[in-house]
């Protein structure tokens, strides 16, 4: 190493800066550039993998005779139905539906999950009292909502609506209280030093430290929100109102084995595009931001 002590003061940080940049770029891998489609081409293949695994698996089950054809149609039985229901428009007006049903209780639960949590984070009074009983309701099944549900808003769009948001928003609260006490003390122990009190100090430096917590929280909120909107949309028939679930219910009665699967499809489908296009896209920008990557994995 370069004896620094003879050189002048601006010639020792330049070394100095030198050096240690040439040690931080051992953490980062020697490979260039990567293009666009390679990087997309490394994060696809292995789901195109998954899936034509899991479309062989029921070719071989039902190749087995397990059950009849009537029963478990072949995989291309099931999509030309899928297809067919896209095509002249069915299955788009009923994703519009239960989307939209979706999209109005889910922005209800993230509301007051959001004013719940940052409450009780910051008043522990309500902490003590309250935080159990939230907890309570995040484990309670959302199917055990729907009699009383339906006793006070019948079989309507609120008892649906009503369901989703007590399904989601236990969930995004005790995302926002877990985030919130797993900040580190010396945080805020640093921003008490620089001024920040109160709500300027949950502001600028409790909730952003608390955000891949609050981020889980809202992730889960939705998966507790989609199931509750199903099972709605299952128990709950709107009269001429033909949602996803709805569907799946008609093809259940009519014993339409096709166009039962391609409806669940449809839903397994809208769970994993909505988890990978904003959930996971929100992930790894959040983990990235807060150093959380590894950059030479």
């Amino acid at each position: 190493m370069t004896d620094l002590r003879d050189t002048p003061p601006s010639l020792d940080r330049d070394a100095l800066d030198a050096e240690i940049a040439g040690l931080d770029a051992l953490g980062f891998p020697a490979t260039g550039h990567v293009s666009f489609l390679r990087r997309s081409w490394n994060s696809s293949w292995p789901k195109l993998a998954a899936l034509g695994f899991a479309i062989g698996g029921w070719y071989l089950v039902v190749w087995s005779g397990w059950q009849k054809k009537f029963v478990l149609p072949w995989p291309h039985t099931v999509w030309s139905r899928l297809w067919q229901d896209v095509a002249n428009g069915k299955i788009p007006d009923a994703f519009a539906i239960t989307m939209h049903r979706a999209v109005v209780g889910y922005a209800i639960a993230c509301a007051l999950g959001l004013v719940i949590g940052v409450s009780f984070s910051r008043w522990r009074v309500l902490r003590v009292a309250l935080g159990s009983f939230i907890t309570g309701l995040q484990t309670m099944p959302s199917i055990a909502w729907f009699p009383l549900a339906i006793l006070l808003f019948q079989k309507s769009e609120g008892a649906i609506t009503f369901v989703v948001v007590l399904g989601a928003t236990p969930s995004i609260a005790n995302g926002v209280i877990n985030g919130s006490d797993q900040v580190p003390p010396l945080l805020l122990r640093a921003g008490n030093v620089l001024g920040a009190r109160g709500l300027q100090l949950y502001r600028t430096v409790t909730m952003p430290a608390s955000l891949p917590s609050i981020l889980g929280g809202l992730k889960q909120g939705w998966a507790f929100a989609w199931r509750s909107l199903m099972a709605g949309e299952l128990l709950v028939i709107v009269p001429r109102v033909f949602s996803v679930g709805a569907r799946l219910q008609n093809a259940r009665d009519l014993s339409d084995v096709p166009d039962l699967q391609a409806n669940m499809i449809v839903i397994l489908a809208i769970g994993i595009f909505v988890d990978a296009l904003f959930f996971g896209s929100a992930q790894r920008f959040i983990r990235r931001r807060w150093g959380l990557v590894d950059p030479a994995a």
